[in-house]
């Protein structure tokens, strides 16, 4: 359980929560783990199995303090909010920042910003660990690549060509990809993400990792009262979770692909875990599927340091974050999105 910018965050099973007086407390089992005054609250966010009491439920929704229900997969399931809310003037302000070429081209170099960063991170990870001199000289060549980006992105005046410097920092990093594969590496290879269907192993391992981390980014945005197909880097197009696309770019390398790097090189996945269709496709058995789910959601507990609240939080509530830094923007009650740098 963490306090985040007014928001209660609660994640541990059969958690109870109830109010006394006008004291939030919160028991597990029976034993009391933490209590707070319930004005210093601006919001409750529950995932999996944790109950609140019908008296703690309708004071939140009198008070107008939201309370978000995900299930223990981090999928959005529900909001509790009383008869007037202010989510209607958050996505009013939302729609409009599309009409805001500023906001938006600010808004979106700052994600790509943090994207660029992030990968860069992942690289000189895998250069530090490469045992192999050409492999740690290629990927010192691909962090410098990365970093001339960072550069180009502080002078990049409109969104086209934010990018086009998003999409040539990707080929640059999938090119030198398989550098930072130590375990049968010619079984994974890649040199570009391919995907619809995805046409080797790593491109598919990588797909599906994508595909839980951008159910994450769904649900953060609808926890926080955003609409999801309301982003600013992405194009708009009907059925397109944009924003969600758009916040889940910072956590691209290292949520999902440090993950796949860690599965093949740790032999928890080997070429035997992958079904090739007629045509070139490539998919995951389903065994294999689940046993990467529960990998996802185990990485998503490792604490990191966020650098903006200045303290360790579990990996997989820094989306959740990340969207109520967007919100305040959004609102006009903070100047700039500042996106998560990993350390």
């Amino acid at each position: 359980m963490h306090i985040l910018l007014n928001t209660l965050y609660l994640m541990t099973p059969r958690t109870m929560v109830r109010l006394d007086h006008e004291t939030l407390k919160v028991e597990v089992e029976g034993e009391l783990k933490m209590q707070v005054p319930l004005h210093h609250l601006g919001g409750i966010v529950c995932f999996g199995d944790i109950f609140l009491t019908p008296a703690l439920i309708r004071r939140c929704a009198e008070d107008k303090r939201s309370v978000v229900f995900h299930d223990h997969h981090g999928r959005f399931k529900a909001r509790v909010e009383g008869p007037v809310s202010g989510n209607v003037f958050l996505r009013r302000a939302q729609h409009e920042a599309l009409s805001d070429v500023k906001k938006t081209t600010a808004i979106a170099r700052n994600i790509i910003a943090g994207k660029i960063r992030n990968t860069r991170q992942v690289v000189l990870r895998g250069a530090r660990e490469a045992s192999d001199v050409a492999d740690k000289t290629a990927l010192q060549g691909t962090a410098r690549e990365l970093d001339q980006g960072l550069k180009a992105l502080s002078r990049s005046p409109d969104l086209e060509q934010i990018r086009g410097i998003e999409g040539n920092a990707a080929r640059h990093y999938f090119a030198t990809f398989d550098r930072m594969v130590r375990f049968n590496r010619a079984a994974f290879q890649i040199t570009q993400r391919n995907r619809r269907p995805p046409l080797d192993k790593m491109n598919a391992l990588l797909s599906f990792i994508y595909a839980l981390l951008l159910n994450d980014c769904l649900s953060a945005a609808e926890g926080v009262g955003l609409d999801p197909q309301v982003g600013y880097l992405h194009v708009l197009r009907s059925g397109r979770p944009a924003l969600a696309l758009d916040l889940m770019e910072e956590f691209r390398a290292i949520l999902a692909d440090r993950l796949a790097l860690t599965l093949i090189n740790r032999r928890q996945i080997d070429e035997g875990n992958f079904i090739e269709r007629p045509g070139g496709a490539v998919y995951i058995d389903d065994n294999t599927r689940r046993e990467i789910a529960i990998a996802y959601q185990k990485r998503k507990q490792e604490e990191v340091l966020h650098p903006v609240l200045n303290r360790k939080v579990p990996l997989g509530l820094v989306p959740h974050i990340q969207a109520r830094f967007l919100a305040r923007v959004l609102r006009g009650d903070t100047e700039e999105y500042l996106p998560f740098m990993y350390r």
